[in-house]
């Protein structure tokens, strides 16, 4: 006989209800709007909104809404598009670099949806179109910290091997001039030099000896550090969980950057650009006042800025020795955590082999003695002068923590004193997506449209749409009552296809468009199977509730075999598959397994429902 549990009714209507609240959002426009964060030491708060409104009303913008977002955010919501860059120019000029200021796409997904986990849909660069950036590398700071590393590696060699020294220090044509101390051997030290860094040019000049790096290796390095810019810019967009982006190359010093369906265009911003890092350096021994009002700076120190403030408001100067003893470039793992005993955000830290042995080794000999850590970020300013944009790159560099050392350390430990659990995880975050080789800054940022083209998005649109309309308008025609079932069943079928996609975060591109249509087809298919199996059973003179429950028996195992089997091939898709293909294989698996569910189960409940209680039922409408 025809029957179906009640619990399974429980289950659909559950299901039902679940895919309706979690596919709403997707009915909610977005707004075009402008984003504003704060960068370290700058604060989003009532003045600041103030000022905003102040500055967009004298631009002559206007402004559907400037307020403070939950999320410690300032967000201008506009009108239309046409405003939008206009708007971010604006506020860009009158904030300066204390701000980073980026366009974005406001939800307006109302909050009791947002509080259960609701969201609408991700879509693609080819559907929705997204942010992009156009990013220059600074070139001349890569070849800085390469000059910088050559001067180390100098000072370390010649100190290892007791070859006394009064300075290594860089001169403004791009030579690294080493001063030997009275009594040093210049020949023995331009021997060492010329084992240990072979593919410097040296020369000897009194108890100087003047090193230059060859320019093909300046060169080489120059193009290396675009590629090394271009991977660590893909494992940060892989850390903010961006789907699909595009990160390419373009010319010899600039990457362009499109994210589709970024929400938080200011944070992908910051971590884009941002080249914040940590280093941890010896303090060295010596009054830090008088070192910064003489000029009397120990040779192997420089004078650094702690975040504590003194007497007179100023931040307390401290003396750190040249030698990094370790920092981000060695690191390995990093996670934020708020540490209970100092009442501030902090970064647990795991160091390779190689920065692990130098924090054993520099520990190990400094038991009893303070180490600082160094928090340094590269922060774009852009000024205009004479009528001119005017870029520039200021570095900020603050001690945010001295500890003694009281053990000897490995390659684990923390390193506490941030300002906000949010900056912990921004540099946790960076720190594990790795360093930019060089700093980069925002030459130019857009919205940008479909790339596509309107015109094929459209197409794209449509066939999805036709496809699914003439699938009911057949299954109305062909099976009549059992086609109301099974269009019933097909429309349940694409609201929980929407709605896991939504959940998933899933991104949807015009491939992935390509995949529902695939999954209506295949959902179309099952159907049929179940259709014409309980025509088979009329046919055989089977009554018509025996028919229909054995039709759907015999058709569920056929089901099941042809999808499990398309399962597999999405599976694969999606594991080696990259970009769209993956776009494909996500709506293809989605829409596979709903369709299973909705064509076997969804429509025997349906079914049920209509005949399961007329015993004396005769024929049926199919």
């Amino acid at each position: 006989m025809l029957e179906y549990a009640r619990w399974k009714y429980v289950v659909i209507l559950i299901v039902l209800l679940l895919s309706g609240l979690y596919a709403l959002p997707n009915v909610f426009p977005q707004d075009p709007s402008v984003q504003v964060t704060a960068n370290r030491g700058s604060k989003v708060d009532t003045a600041l909104e103030q000022r905003v409104e102040a500055a967009l009303k004298k631009a002559g913008v206007a402004a559907k809404s400037v307020e403070i977002s939950k999320s410690g955010n300032l967000l201008v919501r506009l009108g239309d598009a046409d405003v939008q860059t206009k708007a971010s120019d604006t506020l860009s000029a009158e904030l300066g670099s204390g701000y980073v200021v980026a366009l974005n796409l406001a939800s307006t997904v109302p909050d009791w949806l947002r509080a259960v986990g609701a969201k609408p849909m991700l879509l693609g660069l080819d559907l929705q179109g997204g942010v992009h950036f156009l990013m220059q590398v600074d070139q001349d700071a890569a070849l800085a910290k390469r000059y910088e590393a050559t001067a180390e590696d100098i000072r370390v060699l010649l100190r290892d091997n007791r070859i006394g020294y009064t300075a290594v220090e860089r001169r403004p044509d791009g030579a690294i001039v080493t001063t030997l101390a009275t009594g040093a051997d210049p020949a023995k030290a331009q021997q060492l030099i010329a084992t240990n860094l072979p593919t410097l040019i040296r020369e000897t000049a009194g108890n100087q000896i003047l090193v230059r790096i060859p320019q093909a290796e300046l060169d080489k390095l120059a193009s290396e550090a675009i590629e090394q810019n271009v991977g660590t810019l893909r494992n940060r967009i892989n850390e903010l969980g961006v789907a699909e982006p595009i990160i390419q190359r373009q010319g010899t010093d600039r990457v362009v950057v499109q994210l589709p369906g970024v929400q938080d265009t200011a944070q992908a911003k910051r971590i884009l650009g941002a080249t914040a890092t940590l280093e941890y350096r010896g303090v060295v021994e010596g009054d830090a006042f008088n070192a910064l009002a003489t000029g009397n700076v120990p040779p192997e120190a420089r004078i650094y800025y702690r975040k504590e403030l003194g007497p007179d408001g100023k931040p307390l100067p401290i003396l750190l020795n040249k030698r990094v003893i370790a920092s981000g470039e060695q690191l390995q793992d990093a996670s934020s955590f708020f540490d209970s005993q100092t009442g501030t955000p902090g970064v647990r830290v795991r160091l390779n082999s190689v920065g692990g042995q130098r924090m054993f080794d520099y520990s190990s000999q400094h038991i009893g003695k303070p180490m600082a850590v160094v928090f340094i970020e590269r922060i774009p300013d852009v000024r205009i002068v004479d009528g001119k944009e005017v870029r520039t790159t200021r570095t900020q560099e603050q001690v945010i923590s001295v500890a003694t050392i009281q053990s000897t350390l490995g390659r684990d430990f923390q390193t506490t004193g941030l300002e906000s659990m949010k900056e912990g995880a921004d540099l946790a975050l960076l720190l594990r997506a790795g360093a930019l080789a060089a700093p980069m800054e925002f030459v130019e940022q857009r919205v940008v449209g479909p790339s596509l083209g309107k015109e094929n998005v459209q197409r794209g649109l449509q066939a999805v749409m036709y496809s699914f309309a003439f699938a009911l308008v057949f299954f109305l025609v062909y099976y009549r009552m059992f086609g109301v079932i099974t269009c019933l069943a097909l429309l349940i079928n694409m609201l929980m296809v929407v709605a896991v996609m939504s959940v998933l975060g899933a991104t949807l591109t015009l491939p992935g468009l390509a995949g529902i249509a695939l999954t209506v087809g295949m959902s179309v298919d099952a159907n049929v199977l179940i259709n014409e199996r309980i025509r088979e059973e009329l046919r055989a003179g089977m009554p018509p509730l025996g028919a229909i429950a054995t039709g759907y028996e015999k058709a569920s195992g056929t089901i099941a075999d042809a999808n499990v089997t398309a399962l597999l091939a999405g599976i694969a898709l999606f594991a080696f598959g990259t970009g769209p293909i993956k776009g494909f294989a996500v709506a293809l698996i989605v829409g596979i397994l709903t369709s299973m569910y909705t064509a076997v189960s969804v429509s025997r409940g349906i079914a049920t429902l209509l005949y399961g209680r007329r015993r004396k039922l005769k024929s049926l409408a199919i």
